[in-house]
């Protein structure tokens, strides 16, 4: 059985003071069942901040990005070294955002990947099609690609600690949502193919969530889907309440 995973994304909010309100408010509403994890992306200067005011949780602190460097002459970047020296132990890469505003590649985005891997961080890999490439019916198509590229050289001992985030590029921060159908037929081609490059048992055991305008009125259809393993959520991470119903989801 898979342990889901709620992770929050705080994207470029919350200075050091407003991000340690917030994962105490957060922890108030972190649950006590044995079947899902909690993670926090706060921004890098409250990386270290928030893992001292989780300290002593269960709660994942994440940083939002990561180089595949130990160190060296990379002027703004951030190493997997500095994320775990900060308390973190996860990484979120290659979001949309940093896909569409900042130009990053399958190829840089594979070397993120196999970065923070080799300094044993949890990699968040996240995935999707734009709106035109979904209404061209290349949806499949993006998916395999960004995936393919995006693990090209990781092995399959390493995938126990890669988590793939399936965000569909047109749903993030509009308000719209994929349909429960649109988002399991996505998710299902996702575990497919992870079985194809690995190993099924590696598919199998392997956590897909799902991220676009995720909100406590659409969570719970979202995850009674079967290959819905978790929520990336972005704008309603910044409110404990919502983030609280969205962690405490109710089954089906």
């Amino acid at each position: 059985m898979r342990k889901s995973l709620m992770a929050g994304n705080w994207k470029m909010h919350t200075t050091r003071e407003d991000a340690c309100r917030l994962a105490e408010e957060v922890m108030k509403h972190c649950p006590t069942f044995a079947d899902r994890e909690v993670l926090l992306a706060p921004p890098y200067t409250a990386i270290a901040a928030v893992a001292e005011t989780v300290s002593g949780s269960d709660i994942i602190v994440s940083s939002q990005n990561v180089c595949w460097e130990e160190q060296g002459a990379f002027t703004g970047e951030i190493s997997p070294v500095m994320v775990k020296d900060a308390g973190g132990s996860a990484a979120i890469i290659g979001h949309s955002e940093r896909r569409q505003l900042f130009f990053e590649t399958d190829t840089l985005i594979n070397q993120r990947v196999k970065g923070a891997l080799d300094f044993d961080l949890m990699a968040l890999l996240c995935v999707g099609e734009t709106l035109t490439e979904r209404e061209s019916g290349q949806m499949l198509n993006v998916l395999e690609t960004q995936i393919r590229n995006g693990l090209a050289g990781v092995r399959a001992e390493q995938m126990a600690r890669v988590v793939i985030a399936y965000e569909p590029v047109w749903a993030i921060g509009t308000g719209k949502t994929a349909s429960k159908e649109q988002a399991q037929e996505a998710h299902a081609f996702i575990r497919e193919l992870i079985s194809k490059l690995f190993e099924k048992n590696v598919a199998e055991q392997m956590r897909i969530l799902y991220g676009g305008s995720v909100k406590p009125t659409n969570v719970d259809e979202l995850m009674a889907q079967p290959d819905i393993d978790g929520a990336l959520v972005g704008g309603a991470a910044l409110d404990a309440e919502s983030f609280g119903r969205i962690i405490n989801y109710q089954k089906n």
